[in-house]
């Protein structure tokens, strides 16, 4: 799953080839109807801190392992009472009151979707077995062996990244061209089609033993899990 500007932007991978796209106006929709899925990847913090100037483990760590330029794609998680505000400037000024950070406009602009998906996971337990966390750069990586060179906002960015998908997965083509027919770019953009795909990907190849960063993984005080998993064992850093 990757949020879209309809809300959800969702790839369903099944074992026998069958591949199905939708989009859900929040994540316990999709909860709803794919409470049964062997596993739910999505890109959106999970596991918050209350407070500290300590920033999660996985945020620093995939930074690391990217490096520049892409290691600017990973932003800091806010903490979790920020993400109830009503008002940027009211996030921000918790967060810096928590943490000593300020709040992203960026980070903002999903503080509803990471809300969305700590309040599901607070409230269901059998969801925190299944619904992990991803960053769609950490899975290109683990799959393609290096960073992405170009950003996925630019058509070579988009080309580097399918290519990759096609590599490992030889039905992209004709999820993307389902995608882009069913929803328009204004709702669904093709970034939000290649990070919701590579997540379902890497549910799928990875299904036998999914690495994590960090290695072992921290938990929040609600007994969440701060991580972010992808495909293989060693990720190891960018060089």
């Amino acid at each position: 799953m990757d949020g879209c500007k309809a809300g959800w932007f969702a790839v369903m991978l099944r074992g026998d080839g069958d591949r199905e796209v939708e989009v859900f106006a929040d994540v316990s929709s999709l909860w709803k109807k794919h409470s049964s899925a062997a596993a739910i990847l999505i890109d959106i913090p999970i596991g918050l801190r209350e407070g500290g100037h300590e920033e999660r483990k996985c945020d620093r760590e995939a930074r690391r392992v990217l490096g520049p330029p892409r290691a600017s794609s990973v932003f800091p998680a806010p903490c979790r009472p920020a993400i109830h505000a009503g008002s940027y400037r009211e996030a921000s000024d918790i967060n810096k009151r928590m943490t000593g950070r300020g709040l992203s406009l960026q980070t903002w602009s999903i503080a509803r979707k990471i809300c969305e998906v700590d309040e599901l996971l607070l409230s269901e337990r059998a969801a925190r077995l299944r619904v992990r966390e991803i960053h769609p750069e950490i899975c290109f990586r683990a799959f393609a062996g290096h960073s992405m060179r170009h950003s996925k906002k630019r058509a070579e960015g988009r080309l580097e990244r399918t290519r990759v998908l096609e590599s490992i997965y030889s039905g992209t083509p004709g999820v993307l061209e389902h995608a882009r027919s069913a929803y328009r770019c204004r709702e669904v953009a093709t970034d939000d089609i290649l990070d919701a795909l590579v997540a379902a990907v890497t549910a799928m190849v990875g299904r036998e033993g999914l690495g994590s960063i960090p290695e072992t993984a921290e938990f929040d005080s609600r007994g969440l899990r701060m991580e972010m998993v992808y495909c293989g064992r060693d990720i190891g850093p960018a060089h």
